[in-house]
């Protein structure tokens, strides 16, 4: 039906005549002339429609926005000083000669010259994905798979499927459950990730596996999160954690050199109990230069039980932000700044203005001052570096409390006061806790097929609580592109992480048997990782949720606007499942 893309139309077409396909974009009537610009993936041409062919005239009159169309036209150079550099196709256009209309547009339900709603925007996706940003997106997406496959194959990576219909497997999410209709009252889950069978894989001796795949969720959404998502999943035999990260790493240096021509350099390594020090985060982003000092050593003694409180606590922790310029804060947003913290259970946040630091304490500004002598307040000016027109924000409370809420400040300042410093700052954070504690039980960091670090399996059990996981993060301007670990291929260890993680050897053979019987014949050491993709392409396209590099994604509750699930069953299917749907209550 045509012989090229409207966006590939340039100045080496001039002459040549040309059949296009697409969208009517944009269409201007002067005075007997009508232009109008039309769309397709690739981009926008304008194409002129003049008095000298009544007939396709006629036609181009009744076109507007949306009709989808095809044209004939010859290729010629736009008027002098008519020259659009802004647009690909700018130094050309076509004088249109032949004109259909293959299907007229209803008025659009979205508003392409203002914000639409996000409800509406997935309500009629179809349309949404036509806007040149989107389309982009996604075409920008697919390249990335296809970069992806390149480099993985090469480098001896087989693509390999593994089933989306399995069993229910504790992964740190709810499983979304389907119910299997020969087996009734039983149900199969779909996976949270391949986990699980990609390690069988490496164990029936596959080497080197890897899927591009879809993940299932069941948990709240946030704006990076979707029920369904995708990831980049990789796994290798006989490979430990270096060779891993060095295959991964050369993996998106050259994705970001090959689209965006971006050299992201070597990636400097962090350890975990570093990164929550001084960034209260363990995804931190190194553009932001703030950082997390902590200063209970200073306070044990001070009168002041907000800060000596914690101080003298094991479980506690005080510390500090240094926010340049922050002493023009109002008292309005210092206060603003106390609710935020607020949100991650932070009970205040104290502050001390460095107006004149040459002049000691009367040089400071702070309620809390009064508390504080001089000695003190000149080692916390000399250990965070305050200079004149700083502010110092303080952080008081438990660790866990302390560390999350400063962390998150830490962004929100970063971002407030325009401190981010160049645009693409990659990490490795390695040595993570192999277990973490929650309500008083031992819960896996990642999960439970990880390997513990330099450890028999006597040692863990020991002591579980300082044992390091062989784990490995990759983060992007405080962004976790992905994570992997060496997994645990002894069956003896992984039986002693069920243990200390509560699993019982009954209940661990009811999940995972398959795997522990699959342990005892030959199972060699392997390791991988896996990438989130929806927030790798939303990283490297600048946008700012995942849903807007994904085609059909979710809303935040779950649902699908477009095609309004999820929607009930009818009794012919439940009676089928033997299933039976117990109605809502009022509350």
């Amino acid at each position: 039906m045509r012989t090229d893309y409207c966006g590939n139309i340039d100045s080496s077409y001039i002459g040549q005549e040309v059949t296009l396909c697409g969208w009517v974009n944009k269409r201007r009537d002067l005075g007997g002339v009508i232009f109008i610009d039309l769309r397709d993936r690739e981009g926008m041409v304008q194409v002129v429609f003049d008095p000298d062919l009544p007939d396709v005239l006629e036609v181009a009159n009744t076109l507007r926005g949306e009709f989808c169309v095809r044209l004939t036209g010859k290729v010629r150079p736009r008027p002098q000083g008519q020259v659009n550099a802004q647009m690909k196709t700018g130094e050309i256009e076509i004088l249109g000669t032949g004109l259909e209309v293959i299907n007229k547009s209803a008025v659009l339900p979205l508003d392409w010259n203002q914000e639409n709603s996000e409800e509406q925007r997935l309500r009629y996706r179809y349309l949404d994905l036509r806007r040149p940003v989107m389309s982009q997106r996604l075409q920008f997406r697919a390249k990335v798979t296809g970069a992806v496959r390149r480099f993985l194959e090469e480098q001896g990576f087989l693509d390999i499927e593994t089933p989306i219909l399995t069993k229910a497997t504790p992964e740190g999410a709810r499983d979304y459950l389907v119910p299997s209709r020969t087996h009734k009252g039983e149900f199969f889950a779909l996976p949270q990730s391949p986990q699980l069978f990609k390690q069988l894989l490496m164990m029936s001796g596959m080497d080197r596996y890897y899927q591009i795949v879809k993940c299932f969720r069941d948990e709240d959404l946030r704006a990076d999160r979707q029920p369904e998502f995708t990831q980049i999943d990789i796994e290798t035999t006989f490979l430990d954690a270096e060779g891993v990260m060095s295959i991964t790493e050369a993996m998106i240096r050259d994705l970001f050199k090959t689209m965006l021509d971006v050299d992201l350099g070597e990636f400097p390594r962090m350890t975990y109990a570093e990164a929550m020090q001084r960034y209260g985060s363990d995804k931190p982003d190194l553009r932001n230069p703030l950082e997390l000092v902590d200063v209970a050593d200073l306070m044990q003694s001070v009168e002041f039980k907000v800060f000596s409180g914690p101080a003298n606590d094991a479980k506690g922790r005080v510390t500090v932000i240094r926010v340049p310029g922050g002493a023009s804060l109002s008292r309005k947003q210092i206060d603003d700044y106390t609710r935020f913290v607020g949100i991650y259970g932070a009970k205040g946040l104290a502050w001390v203005k460095v107006n004149e630091k040459a002049k000691g304490q009367d040089g400071l500004q702070s309620p809390v001052l009064k508390f504080l002598s001089a000695e003190i307040t000149d080692a916390i000016i000399e250990r965070t570096g305050a200079q004149d027109g700083d502010i110092l924000l303080f952080g008081a409370d438990s660790a866990t409390v302390v560390t999350e809420a400063m962390g998150a400040l830490r962004l929100k300042l970063g971002n407030d006061f325009d401190l981010l410093e160049g645009e693409w700052r990659p990490l490795w954070v390695v040595d993570f806790p192999m277990f973490e504690e929650v309500d008083g039980a031992l819960h896996a960091l990642h999960h439970p097929f990880t390997s513990p670090r330099g450890l028999t399996a006597e040692e863990l059990k020991a002591n579980p609580v300082g044992a390091l996981s062989d784990a490995y993060d990759m983060v992007l301007n405080g962004v976790e592109l992905g994570g992997g670990s060496v997994r645990i291929h002894d069956q003896q260890m992984q039986s002693a992480v069920f243990s200390i993680l509560g699993i019982e050897e009954e209940e661990a053979r009811n999940k995972f048997g398959f795997l522990l019987e699959a342990l005892q014949f030959g199972a060699p050491p392997h390791a991988g990782l896996a990438f989130g993709l929806d927030r790798l392409v939303m990283l490297m396209t600048g946008a700012t949720s995942i849903r807007d590099v994904m085609a059909f994604p979710k809303t935040t509750t779950a649902a699908c606007p477009l095609t309004d699930a999820p929607s009930p069953a009818n009794p012919q299917q439940l009676d089928d499942l033997a299933i039976t749907v117990v109605k809502k209550t009022a509350e």
